[in-house]
């Protein structure tokens, strides 16, 4: 474990964390921000502060790309999802879809872009119209593509078929499924537009285990074969794994590390995420007994007034004086792998040099 300050990458000049692929990303997000003010009265009270649940955000998504974000509760990874979706409004910075900027875009520019960016919903059964029939359900976002009235139905029993669901239960409601396969009817739903991209809110966490293992086969089948790119938020680390080509772990509103999958569980390098696979249980009840631990002490901090310099210096055992005054950088330790922290960990000698602007910024 490496602890020196000095050994670590290079600052990352432009957006750090946007190197995923060549070629112009389907979504790029630079430096997002959401704050949600806080008022005494129902309506016109004096302020109480400001909630930092989005706070300088950077990253790129890259066609048939699957990007995990994880972390704790409470981190910012539902409301970051919500805003790329245009489902919450950005206090600053950007989001682009195909080199676009669509962060305050209208109503009528919002349509066609709503189409392309796509959301599957945690809790099917929050997100499904308990009054209408799966058949008006999918019919619904058909319509709006322009297909005729002839087609809606064949498509609709179509999309059910594509998803795994029996074409004739088109005119059950949504109370007469298994969450399993109301969580299938929302993909229906969202596939029904033709999107480029897929922001999957937590789409298994509230389905049984093997339940969900069916869920992550389909999405995988449905982007191989239409090409799809998909934002995925979980809080559970096995699931990601299996998922994301990339993983950024959020930590109170920031990027805490963005790396290749296979990689950032096999050299964690800032002290939250290795703290976060930690805690995810081994089988084998020696080993579990045997490991290293890193232990995030304590509750995180308010999200009304997050700690200055590192803001997970509060809770980290390597934290140092300059943790509690300056804000660590990402900063790119090669292969795409990016922290931001001041001690990193699990650095070899040539990851701990600091990288070229250049390669940092591929």
């Amino acid at each position: 474990m490496t602890t020196d300050g000095a050994a670590q990458g290079a600052p990352v000049p432009d957006h750090p964390a946007t190197a995923p692929a060549a070629g112009e990303p389907v979504l790029e997000v630079r430096d997002l921000e959401v704050h949600f003010p806080l008022r005494s009265g129902a309506l016109f009270g004096r302020s109480r502060g400001v909630v930092h649940a989005v706070d300088g955000v950077s990253f790129t998504l890259a066609d048939r790309e699957t990007l995990g974000i994880v972390g704790e509760s409470g981190c910012g990874k539902s409301t970051l999802i919500r805003t790329l979706a245009r489902l919450t409004d950005a206090t600053g910075g950007e989001i682009r879809f195909r080199g676009e900027d669509i962060t305050h875009a209208g109503r009528r520019r919002l349509g066609p872009v709503r189409r392309e960016l796509q959301m599957v919903f945690q809790d099917p059964q929050a997100s499904l119209n308990p009054r209408k029939r799966v058949g008006q359900i999918l019919a619904t976002p058909l319509r709006l593509r322009g297909v005729g009235r002839d087609a809606v139905a064949g498509e609709t029993r179509e999309l059910l078929a594509r998803v795994g669901m029996n074409p004739e239960h088109v005119n059950r409601f949504p109370h007469e499924f298994s969450g399993g396969q109301r969580q299938r009817i929302g993909i229906a739903r969202a596939l029904a537009l033709q999107p480029q991209v897929l922001m999957l809110d937590e789409p298994v966490s509230a389905l049984d285990v093997s339940i969900q293992a069916q869920v992550i086969n389909l999405l995988d089948d449905l982007q191989q074969e239409f090409g799809l790119a998909y934002v995925f938020v979980a809080h559970d680390l096995s699931v990601v794994r299996h998922v994301s080509d990339r993983i950024a772990v959020m930590y109170l509103g920031k990027l805490m590390e963005v790396s290749p999958a296979s990689e950032l569980y096999s050299r964690p390098i800032h002290p939250y995420t290795d703290a976060l696979l930690s805690a995810i249980p081994i089988p084998d009840p020696r080993r579990n007994r045997a490991r290293t631990r890193t232990v995030a002490t304590g509750e995180p901090p308010n999200p009304i007034d997050p700690p200055k310099g590192c803001r997970f210096h509060t809770r980290c055992p390597l934290a140092t004086d300059e943790c509690a005054t300056t804000a660590p950088p990402l900063r790119d330790f090669g292969g795409g792998h990016l922290a931001a922290c001041h001690h990193p960990m699990n650095l070899s000698a040539a990851a701990a040099a600091p990288s070229s602007p250049s390669a940092a910024s591929r």
